[in-house]
């Protein structure tokens, strides 16, 4: 054992023994939980169903936690420590953990998992470790990518204590910089029910009308000017379900990877009888430009559908970005929240959104947005709150929204046809933009009860207009049509920037997910609304002395601007005085499963210094997921292009410069002459292919 650690070694908690099962650790702050009498969850193990379990424990089935593996069990009060002696007891029961509300706010449930994530000092080695651990029974999973000396660890059945005790008692260590256990809470939609139809699309581009104001739109018929979107800017669009039979999600490599993290699958579809949030965030943002129905503000973008457990548990979220990030999505679109007032992110939660916006992209980062929410609350601040159904809320109430706080976050709130805040649109300092949506009173969703107004009541009159976007194919989902008018919320506005976001990229495909942000904020276009909040009665519809507004970011995006301002940044080899251009045209099929892979050849004959490089590829294959794809120069020094990112894509036109690809500076200062070759390499059984053509432009 390390000389720093012993068991009787602990810094001062502050918590006494009484207290260490009630306290969650949860992004550095301590949320103090109660439990709730009438029910608790059991992991059965592996094959053992629920009706199995009820013949062995003194409980009533509820349902499943499908992505924890846990079940709800209800009792009556004074049965519920027998009940939970009597679950722990039985032979095929890994787990049983007690239910919790965080106090405050009894409609949080919050269910405990068997994970437990530990960030030790850097001085701290694994024999160290390994001894805190085992000393609780903990069982190492696995390390946490982005942070540095943190680990996931199994809670065993040879654990004496629950997640919480157990982490609580970790941070006691001088060894532990954080322990926090893996929470489970349910998400909610940030949805506001309240080309045939493009003249309906009024937050798009409109002339004028009945409730419209010049300007409220997101001017995007001179972004199309410019560009409509290409296939291989992939939208990553996370939600309940989605139509995948909806025309305007049809055309060639339209869809890109789709995945159910619910059901563990591919195919991310609405249940029998369910709607689909989803099929409405995802028109807004990609539908197709087919000549009917509606268009999106990136038609010519690819959707990839994640289909989301419904529980914002680490793992959830981990296996969300982790998906975008390998299977090369662009921008990722999220119209959901915690269903909680306070809501701060774990250590690992926090770290997947990171590593999302600085590794995904080959490292160029995916630009990620989130719908701020719809009960016109700060995302970080207090609201004395009163006359609350039920006394749901009551007092100074903190709010924190732990999504739209991450700093890789592009948090957006909605703004109406007449260009004022949209009533429900939450607001603060990390508000980054706005966008077009409807107006409606605020409303907040409980995990028991479902959507309740916020108090007090608005009783003015709300004007302004709905948006409309797919709905699933007939009469399932929110209206009978194959299409809604009846959509809002920043559940629309988010998908809207994040359609945005495609286009720049579409346009500048060299850009970084911060300089994309830093392009929307920065040719966003400052409305403003002089009116008192209808609820709230503040007045925070102007801007400071950076620019920044509470109700409206930094302003409401501008697809025109934004696009045009990435043209201006676009990689060019303006610093390289002359160019040397080649192209093979000439078409090659890719064998299937051949590590020798194929080459192609552009023959340069100057004999110029390089000072700039420029790789296009044209390239079609039924899974590009199984390719590598290299640079060799005429040195023979070989360049990895295109890893085995690409999932199910099946066409891939893309350039990669300098800018994108550092690693082509290796060739700066040597010589172009010489014999260039684009290899190909297919690493996989059965989907097959071709080389189209590829050029080069060499500055010198």
């Amino acid at each position: 054992m390390n000389d720093h650690t012993s068991s009787s070694d602990f810094t001062n908690t502050g918590l006494p023994t009484s207290s260490l099962g009630m306290v969650l650790q949860r992004g550095g702050e301590e949320l103090i939980l109660e439990k709730v009498v009438d029910r608790f969850t059991v992991r059965p193990v592996t094959n053992f169903t629920p009706e199995q379990l009820s013949h062995v424990i003194w409980a009533t089935w509820q349902h499943t936690i499908p992505q924890a593996h846990l079940e709800l069990f209800t009792v009556l009060p004074n049965q519920l420590d027998s009940a939970m002696s009597q679950a722990r007891s039985a032979e095929n029961v890994a787990f049983v953990g007690h239910v919790y509300t965080i106090k405050d706010y009894p409609e949080t449930y919050v269910y405990l998992n068997d994970q437990i994530t530990v960030q030790f000092a850097s001085w701290v080695d694994s024999t160290a470790i390994n001894a805190i651990t085992s000393e609780f029974g903990l069982v190492k999973q696995k390390p946490v990518q982005g942070l540095p000396h943190t680990f996931v660890f199994l809670v065993s059945k040879q654990a004496r204590e629950n997640p919480l005790k157990i982490t609580n008692q970790l941070q006691g260590f001088s060894e532990v910089l954080a322990a926090e256990p893996n929470i489970l809470l349910k998400s909610e939609s940030h949805y506001r029910p309240s080309d045939t139809m493009y003249p309906d699309q009024w937050y798009l581009n409109h002339k004028g009308g009945h409730q419209l104001v010049a300007g409220s739109h997101i001017s995007v018929e001179k972004a199309w000017d410019i560009t409509r979107g290409v296939r291989s800017v992939v939208v990553a669009i996370v939600d309940d379900s989605f139509d995948l039979n909806h025309p305007d999600f049809q055309g060639s490599g339209k869809i890109v990877a789709p995945r159910d993290l619910k059901n563990n699958s591919f195919l991310p579809v609405p249940g029998q009888g369910e709607t689909s949030h989803g099929t409405a965030c995802a028109g807004l943002a990609i539908a197709e430009e087919n000549g009917k129905g509606i268009v999106g503000v990136a038609p010519g973008c690819a959707l990839m559908p994640i289909r989301s457990t419904g529980f914002l548990d680490d793992e959830s979220i981990e296996n969300i970005f982790n998906w975008a990030i390998e299977q090369g999505a662009s921008v990722i679109s999220c119209s959901w929240g915690a269903s909680a007032v306070y809501f701060p992110l774990s250590l690992r939660q926090r770290a997947a959104i990171t590593r999302a916006a600085t590794t995904g992209r080959n490292g160029q980062g995916c630009v990620i947005v989130f719908a701020a929410g719809n009960a016109n609350r700060p995302l970080n601040g207090t609201v004395y709150e009163k006359n609350w159904p039920s006394n749901l809320l009551a007092g100074n109430t903190n709010w924190l929204n732990g999504f739209s706080l991450h700093p890789d976050v592009i948090a957006i709130a909605a703004s109406t046809s007449l260009n004022k805040k949209a009533a429900y649109s939450n607001w603060g300092t990390n508000i980054a933009l706005c966008a077009p949506s409807n107006n409606a009173p605020p409303v907040l969703s409980f995990q028991h009860r479902g959507f309740v107004n916020t108090q007090p009541p608005i009783t003015a009159t709300l004007h302004g207009l709905q948006i409309l976007s797919t709905d699933q194919i007939g009469a399932a989902g929110y209206h009978h049509s194959d299409f809604t008018n009846n959509f809002g919320g920043t559940s629309s506005a988010a998908p809207i920037v994040a359609g945005v976001a495609a286009l720049v990229l579409s346009a500048n495909p060299d850009l970084t997910a911060s300089q994309v942000r830093f392009i929307l904020q920065e040719t966003a276009d400052k409305i403003v609304d002089y009116d008192p909040d209808p609820q709230l009665g503040m007045q925070q519809g102007t801007y400071n002395h950076n620019g920044h507004s509470q109700w409206f970011g930094y302003g409401k995006v501008n697809a025109a601007k934004a696009v045009q301002a990435a043209l201006k940044l676009r990689t060019s080899l303006s610093s390289a005085s002359k160019q040397i251009r080649g192209e093979n045209s000439r078409q090659l099929n890719i064998p299937d499963n051949y590590p020798q892979g194929i080459k192609s050849a552009i023959t340069i004959d100057q004999s110029s210094t390089i000072k700039e490089l420029q790789i296009t590829v044209n390239i079609t294959h039924d899974f590009l997921g199984d390719l590598e794809i290299y640079l060799i120069a005429p040195n023979n020094q070989r360049v990895l292009l295109q890893n085995r990112t690409l999932g199910r894509r099946t066409n891939l036109q893309r350039t990669y410069t300098m800018r994108s690809h550092p690693t082509l500076k290796q060739l700066l200062t040597f010589s172009a002459q010489g014999t260039w070759q684009l290899w190909l390499i297919d690493h996989a059984l059965q989907d097959v292919g071709q080389l189209n053509s590829w050029s080069l432009v060499i500055g010198h």
